[in-house]
């Protein structure tokens, strides 16, 4: 009977690239476990690397008040990966997975919650195989974690790439050129997708839909035919480009090249990934934190929680790693843009 009556105890940790909204979902989980679950609560420093080396610090209630609107992660974030491989035999390396569970166990946890994008639900996986009680949360402003329909942290990278798109018509107008803008994403396009759209983008080149430069400038020539004497190009980060210089200059030389028209390029780089999160970001962020806290205490581990058509819900973790929630060519938001007149770059192939 003693052994049920103890408070469970349990790690939080955040991983990979930081974004707006960490701070609001280390709140959920901890003020959830300790006010209604009488738990007690871990914060692990720089990710994966504060498990390794046994780094870490009790939270209590008053440590959690007052950061949700704060950007970044009170924890710190690293980009360890405990199970990368070794470059020279190939081969993963036993000793940072050993230091894990010792950690683990001297600490007597029950659970470590990991918040992060892909490469850290592929982890936290790897850790519920070795016996490990794991639950995740996705958190990336790229929104490509598979299994869920959003991701915190993309909602306020959309609002500050679309003000900055916003921004550029101004410019291009005032001048008559091309501007294209580059937004981050890594493979996936839904950033330059949402800010393309919600910015008045003409054209928007993401990962997914396969571009042609020369539809690209037929799209421009045609504007100006039309007597619109500017245009607004979004660039997803991952389309098709040579190594060694952005995506947007790759673009920009193309469009200037072929049309002689005047080109300008903005890459908005980190700016997306901080500053304090968006109403929807901190809604979001607290509603995974506070129902991983509720998954703890009904054993739900080996999950990441999700939000499926507006329902809180949780995903098995070996479903997660190594797959991607890309954009679809058929999404309702690329054929009702397309109804508009925006190009996705495919467009008079066959003129």
């Amino acid at each position: 009977m003693e052994s049920e009556s103890k408070p469970k105890k349990i790690g939080i940790l955040t991983a990979g690239g930081d974004c707006p909204g960490l701070n609001a979902a280390i709140r959920g989980v901890g003020k959830t476990a300790i006010v209604e679950y009488g738990m007690e609560v871990y914060g692990f420093n720089a990710g994966y690397l504060g498990l390794i080396e046994n780094d870490y610090i009790k939270l209590s209630e008053s440590q959690l008040s007052g950061i949700l609107t704060e950007g970044g992660t009170i924890l710190g974030t690293s980009r360890e990966k405990p199970y990368k491989m070794v470059k020279k035999g190939k081969t993963k390396n036993p000793e940072k997975p050993k230091k894990i569970k010792k950690t683990y166990e001297k600490l007597g946890l029950d659970c470590v919650v990991c918040i992060g994008g892909n490469g850290t639900m592929k982890t936290a996986n790897m850790l519920a195989q070795e016996g490990i009680n794991v639950i995740g949360i996705p958190k990336t402003i790229d929104n490509d974690v598979w299994g869920t329909d959003v991701t915190f942290g993309f909602d306020s990278a959309v609002q500050v790439a679309t003000e900055a798109v916003d921004r550029l018509h101004t410019t291009a107008n005032s001048h008559q050129r091309v501007m294209i803008i580059e937004v981050m994403g890594h493979h996936a396009g839904w950033l330059a997708l949402y800010s393309g759209l919600a910015g008045g983008g003409d054209i928007i080149l993401i990962p997914e839909v396969p571009y042609n430069i020369r539809s690209v400038c037929k799209k421009i020539e045609k504007r100006y035919e039309n007597k619109k004497p500017y245009s607004i190009v979004v660039v997803a980060e991952g389309i098709d480009h040579p190594k060694g210089k952005s995506a947007a200059a790759h673009i920009g030389e193309a469009i200037h090249t072929y049309t002689e028209i005047e080109t300008r390029e903005t890459v908005l780089g980190y700016v997306q990934r901080g500053g304090s999160p968006t109403p929807m970001d901190r809604i979001l962020a607290t509603q995974y934190g506070s129902y991983a806290a509720q998954c703890i205490a009904d054993g739900c581990f080996g999950t990441m929680v999700a939000m499926n058509k507006n329902e809180l819900t949780t995903i098995p973790l070996s479903e997660v790693g190594g797959n991607l929630r890309l954009v679809d060519e058929e999404h309702p938001l690329i054929v009702k843009a397309r109804r508009m007149g925006v190009s996705f770059g495919d467009e008079y192939l066959n003129e």
